[in-house]
């Protein structure tokens, strides 16, 4: 079984998200996304727990996918689910270089485990959660930008602030 692990804060999972995992899952035998627990330098808006729900939430069409919390390196998690791949999506620009930067820290880790990049659909491009928690703090309309669950659960954030 090939196996591929998809990290990431989430904080809130949106549709570019969705779309890396639904292309993903149909590229593996399974796919399991990870969601870090305390990402160093975010000022998160969900708890883990509630940003494990949300991804879950936000792909029951997928049957080969399980959602996980987790704490450390990469590659670490991704050795402790056998998985021999990690996944990332790449939008123009900035991420590339990151993801290279990260992708080779990764690999100097555990030289066995692969970074596969998704490039984002391109409706997604300009698609990121701090933009998404930004404009709907401010009022703006992103009901395009996250499944619904998500949509609700950052009104339901934002009201009760």
């Amino acid at each position: 079984m090939v196996r591929a692990l998809y990290p990431g804060s989430f904080d809130p999972v949106h549709n570019g998200h969705v779309d890396i995992a639904t292309r993903a899952s149909s590229l593996f035998d399974e796919l399991v996304i990870g969601v870090y627990d305390t990402p160093p330098s975010k000022r998160l808006m969900f708890t883990t727990e509630e940003r494990v729900d949300l991804f879950r939430r936000s792909i029951p069409h997928l049957t080969n996918v399980r959602v996980i919390p987790f704490v450390g390196l990469a590659p670490s998690v991704a050795r402790s689910v056998d998985a021999e791949f990690i996944i990332r999506g790449l939008r123009a620009g900035f991420d590339f270089e990151t993801e290279f930067e990260m992708a080779l820290m990764w690999r100097n880790i555990d030289p066995d485990i692969d970074v596969v990049c998704l490039m984002t659909a391109l409706e997604n491009q300009f698609v990121h959660s701090s933009r998404i928690k930004e404009v709907a703090q401010l009022g703006g309309r992103i009901e395009n930008l996250v499944p619904a669950p998500v949509l609700e659960a950052l009104n339901k954030k934002i009201n009760s602030g």
